[in-house]
């Protein structure tokens, strides 16, 4: 039962790759037409009401999950905050750098997650992972340096590697919570931190652009973000 159970969890977090790793292309199109702050607020709303919408029919199926309680607040907080934070620093950089540069830099995603998931709430890395860890850095350094004489970071790549921390923060408190609802999560971050962006981008004075590309940038925030997030929870559950 339990290889069953890791083997199907490393089917979903398989998945939630796959479906996250379309984000980086697609979102360097629309970053043409909507502003980076709207275009993080709209994949994070994207993401909620595609699962919502979800939810409306596995209602009963998931009753059997303990909900999310005041002992969850502190993780819930950081998890809104630092989701509307990661996809405005993400978006900034895909903007202002290459998006072939973003999505290898976004594998920085998986050391900050380990460091922070060492220090701070003190599990174990393997020596597996520490030398996937030190290939990993290196190679995002090479990634972010713009020439080897000056040795100077491109500011986009800096963009993503502030993103990559931000969600390996991130990733520590959802796994805090990942025992609760599936669904519950996905909606609190895809409303609550959707909204925050929303309300930053209006604050910067960001244009709304038009309804077409809005819909776009809400489909694929359903797909990059709801179902992989949804299934990376899922997926914490049975590793």
């Amino acid at each position: 039962m339990d290889k069953s159970r890791k083997f199907m969890a490393v089917i979903l977090a398989l998945l939630a790759a796959i479906f996250y790793a379309i984000n980086t292309p697609f979102s360097k199109v629309l970053l043409n037409k909507i502003p980076p702050t709207l275009m993080a607020s709209f994949l994070y709303l994207g993401a909620g009401t595609g699962v919502g919408i979800m939810y409306l029919f596995h209602r009963k199926v998931e009753e059997k999950y303990e909900k999310l309680n005041k002992a969850d607040l502190p993780y819930t907080v950081g998890m809104i905050v630092l989701d509307i934070a990661a996809p405005i620093f993400l978006m900034i950089g895909i903007n202002i750098g290459s998006a072939s540069n973003a999505s290898l830099l976004g594998n920085f995603e998986i050391v900050a997650t380990t460091i922070i998931a060492l220090l701070i709430f003190k599990e174990k890395v393997t020596s597996k992972l520490w030398i996937a860890i030190g290939f990993i850095t290196v190679s995002s350094i090479v990634l972010s340096v713009e020439g080897v004489e000056s040795f100077q970071f491109s500011l986009g790549s800096l963009f993503v590697i502030l993103a990559t921390c931000c969600w390996g923060l991130e990733n520590n408190c959802t796994r805090k919570i990942s025992d609760k609802s599936t669904y519950e999560i996905v909606l609190l971050k895809g409303f609550f931190s959707g909204s925050g962006s929303f309300i930053v981008a209006l604050i910067l004075g960001e244009r709304i652009p038009e309804i077409k590309y809005i819909i776009a940038a809400l489909l694929l925030g359903f797909v990059a973000y709801g179902l992989s997030i949804f299934m990376y929870i899922r997926a914490q559950r049975g590793i």
